[in-house]
């Protein structure tokens, strides 16, 4: 595995790396995409970080491993390769968008230009087995992505992080919620969703809100 990341990161949680689970996890990593097909492509796999360095965060959004079919997963939490059809997951965080801000849901679900505004979409497990949903979860990945929200939340101020559904509402207590804002809810799968919950949560217009407070630009959603 390529452990090449965008330098301000490596800065902040580079010391993982020498760590004994990752060494151990990247030899799994390594060995688990020699043998099977895996997702993202090796050279996307830390295309969150890359795409987001950590003194440009805005805004955190928690997803838990990425998608498993081909040509779908690229990185980023919820978002797929332009041209693919749109998860189900995806589909309502864009209605949620529209419903909360007026803004039409987009042909693409490439959510590239929100990461290059500043929005770090982060899958807490950052490869996954093809056709298996969280067959690398609890091999070490967990672990390097803890450190990298601690890390923001002890170094930055005046973030906001999104947490949608069981999981990634887990995370709450590595955040400093008296230096930053938590906006938590249902997950937006059809299954969380149409039970209530994530329809109206205005998370979108919330976290502009306390962005445009604290003086810092709003993301285009």
């Amino acid at each position: 595995m390529d452990v090449a990341i965008e330098q301000s990161w490596k800065e902040h949680v580079g010391a993982e790396f020498d760590k004994q689970y990752f060494v151990g996890l990247a030899g799994f990593v390594r060995s688990e995409y020699a043998h099977h097909t895996c997702y993202p492509p090796g050279k996307l796999i830390f295309n969150a970080f890359n795409l987001c360095p950590f003194d440009r965060v805005k805004v955190v959004i928690i997803g838990q491993d990425p998608y498993h079919e081909p040509g779908q997963a690229h990185g980023l939490s919820f978002s797929v390769n332009e041209g693919v059809a749109f998860p189900p997951s995806l589909i309502n965080i864009f209605k949620e968008i529209e419903l909360d801000l007026g803004t039409p849901v987009p042909k693409s679900g490439d959510l590239t230009r929100w990461a290059a505004q500043g929005v770090l979409l982060l899958n807490a497990t950052l490869t996954v087995r093809a056709h298996q949903a969280a067959s690398h979860q609890r091999k070490g990945w967990e672990e390097f992505t803890d450190a990298a929200i601690r890390a923001l939340s002890a170094d930055r101020e005046h973030l906001v992080f999104i947490l949608w559904g069981g999981y990634a509402r887990s995370k709450a207590p590595l955040i400093d919620a008296s230096k930053h804002l938590i906006l938590q809810s249902v997950h937006p799968s059809p299954l969380s969703a149409n039970r209530g919950g994530w329809f109206g949560n205005h998370h979108f217009s919330r976290a502009n809100a306390y962005l445009r407070q604290n003086g810092i630009e709003p993301v285009q959603w």
